[in-house]
């Protein structure tokens, strides 16, 4: 009964810590109790659009933000909000002047609502644009740490990397503390092949600043290959501890790689049975020097340079590989594939060689030269 006598500003901070706690139900009941009471307070109506956002509900998030600006026009929370739904359906125009109006309203200050702006044209690949808003930031205060390796993150996925490298420094120069700054900079300067800056950047981290296993597994590869730690080192437990707490986000991913993978298999079949009759004859003719494995050419990232059959050059990625050691061809390739996907967003298939090959190719992971 107490809970009636509140304040639409105490719902509103009640439903805020509950959505900080990634409680997203509890804060859209808060919420909507507090709109029962205050029908016409702008700031519930905008928590529910964000409550409806971070559930996925993006049709619900829009029509709460409207019913917002309905009421206040011009609210700078109420209009970005209204542009991150509004690029979820792909209407990024409209989404960018919703962003532009917030500017023009002289939001420019408010360098947590730019941050939120520039990060969400980057989870949509509008990384020029992002860019903008986060040097909005910066000119308000150069001294953010945030704002600067918000830029090096954006930069990198321009494929600027040496401007990426720099504007990551220097937010580390701003605040050494930054660890994420410190691993996304060492992630990005092991794939550049320079592993014993990556080493550098990585060693400084601790098993519970990571948030997936890309980092630990370079770490201990890096560990393994120039400080020369042995396998089974006292020291690579608490990494291999957070590996275990980490599990169930990579099983989720690889469950998403098989799910993939069982209908590119399928496609392909259908294939197969459509073009069977058509090549059987020729591969019966096929003699023994004609059906000789194909030699084929790979250069990693590191510049190794790998040749022979499909399945050749993949027990030669194994083999170089410091981290997969015991692991079977199979278990190696989904391992890969699973770091892959969580690097480039790209899924590599994990149970063929050559499509394996092939797929690492295309999220940039190796070059194939024939």
């Amino acid at each position: 009964m107490a809970s009636s006598f509140l304040s639409s500003e105490e719902y509103d901070e009640r439903a805020h810590q509950l959505y900080n706690e990634g409680n997203y139900d509890g804060a859209l009941a808060t919420l909507r109790e507090g709109l029962a009471l205050y029908p016409n307070a702008v700031e519930l109506h905008i928590g529910i659009g964000y409550a409806r956002l971070a559930r996925d509900e993006f049709a619900w998030a829009r029509r709460s933000f409207e019913e917002a600006l309905v009421l206040d026009p011009e609210h700078e929370d109420g209009l970005a909000g209204l542009g991150e739904t509004l690029l979820r359906f792909g209407q990024v125009d409209a989404a960018k002047r919703m962003f532009a109006h917030v500017r023009a309203l002289g939001y420019d200050d408010d360098i947590e609502l730019m941050h939120q702006i520039g990060r969400a044209l980057f989870r949509e690949d509008e990384f020029e644009e992002a860019i903008e808003f986060f040097e909005v930031a910066i000119r308000q205060a150069p001294d953010n740490a945030e704002s600067v390796a918000l830029v090096g993150y954006a930069q990198h996925r321009l494929g600027r990397d040496d401007e990426a490298v720099e504007a990551l420094r220097r937010a580390l120069k701003i605040d050494a503390g930054f660890v994420e700054a410190r691993i996304y900079l060492g992630n990005l300067l092991y794939d550049r092949g320079e592993f014993e800056a990556a080493l550098y950047q990585l060693d400084q981290s601790q098993p519970e600043d990571h948030w997936d296993d890309l980092g630990i597994w370079r770490l201990i590869e890096l560990r393994k290959s120039h400080l020369h730690v042995a396998e089974g080192d006292p020291s690579f437990e608490p990494w291999e501890a957070r590996l275990a707490e980490l599990a169930p986000s990579v099983d989720a991913t690889e469950d998403l790689l098989t799910e993939l993978e069982t209908r590119f298999n399928e496609q392909d079949e259908r294939e197969a049975r459509d073009q069977l009759e058509l090549f059987g004859t020729l591969l019966e003719q096929l003699t023994g020097e004609q059906a000789a494995a194909v030699v084929h050419q790979v250069v990693a990232n590191d510049g190794r340079q790998h040749d022979g059959t499909w399945d050749g050059i993949v027990e030669q990625l194994r083999a170089a590989s410091a981290t997969a050691s015991g692991m079977t061809i199979g278990e190696f390739m989904r391992s890969e594939a699973r770091r892959g996907f969580v690097l480039t967003g790209v899924v590599i298939a994990a149970d063929d060689a050559e499509r394996f090959v092939r797929g690492c190719a295309d999220a940039g992971l190796l070059r194939i030269v024939h």
